[in-house]
């Protein structure tokens, strides 16, 4: 089964693209268009109302571009609104969620640390996924300001050690040997985190399972891209300039208003 329309792939601004990585290494040969909602960032501190809507708005813009399957590479959005988008939708959906069930199936402490927004750790899919590991202990942080800071281009920043530090300090004093991050922004931040963590603790993010998702579904449902070569396109409606930094210039970016 072959079906060359682009993937489609969509966040809340630059952090998906850690998901949109992870795709384009395993799955090269697949045309992909990125859209990062940055105007509307972070997506963690609105409404599930809201989180729906501009769900909607990014899941129409990608199906009149043309893509075959769409990737919400956002856990807030996963979480809030993906249930709406199957219902409403006829085009396959995969979603991002944080690897609770790695961390709790592996943990030596019985005890994992998340790092996620507000509106995930809030979410009712969350919740449904957290009462399976009743035997668990699980601190949760709601990262508030983070992924305001990557958006700005502030990775490295005092502000952001420093908001690293305060969330993080606690969990180590809970003796957590898992880290899950549980928002497609906070992958970038690994560098800054491994400074903070003990050797010890590992860090899970949701990239490589997405990615594998990803191809399963093609596989099973959708169908591969024949191309040799695609040149992947992303769109942000605020400037390009972090987008394309993340990116490492390797690729061009267009604003566009969406």
């Amino acid at each position: 089964m072959t079906n060359d329309r682009p993937i489609g792939v969509f966040d809340s601004g630059i952090g998906g693209t850690s998901i949109w990585k992870a795709i384009h290494d395993l799955l090269p040969n697949e045309q992909t268009i990125y859209l990062a909602d940055s105007k509307n960032a972070p997506y963690g501190q609105k409404s599930k109302a809201e989180i729906i809507a501009l769900s909607m708005k990014n899941t129409d813009l990608l199906i009149e571009m043309g893509c075959k399957l769409i990737v919400v590479a956002c856990n807030t959005a996963t979480t809030n609104a993906i249930q709406e988008l199957r219902a409403k939708y006829s085009i396959p959906f995969i979603g991002i969620e944080p690897a609770i069930k790695p961390a709790a199936t592996h943990s030596k402490t019985q005890t994992i640390g998340i790092l996620a927004t507000k509106g995930t750790l809030n979410s009712e899919l969350f919740n449904k996924t957290t009462e399976k590991y009743q035997d668990i202990k699980i601190i949760e942080q709601i990262g508030y300001g983070l992924v305001q800071l990557i958006e700005d281009g502030q990775i490295n920043s005092p502000e952001m050690t420093e908001l690293l530090n305060s969330y993080l300090t606690p969990m180590i004093e809970a003796n957590i040997d898992y880290l899950v991050l549980g928002c497609s922004h906070y992958p970038y931040l690994i560098p800054q985190i491994k400074k903070i963590l003990p050797e010890h603790i590992h860090i899970i993010d949701s990239g490589e399972a997405v990615a594998k998702q990803t191809q399963n579904i093609l596989r099973d449902k959708v169908g591969f891209s024949t191309a040799k070569s695609t040149a992947p396109i992303f769109y942000t409606n605020t400037n390009p300039k972090v987008l394309t930094e993340i990116l490492e210039n390797k690729y061009q970016v267009e604003e566009k208003d969406f």
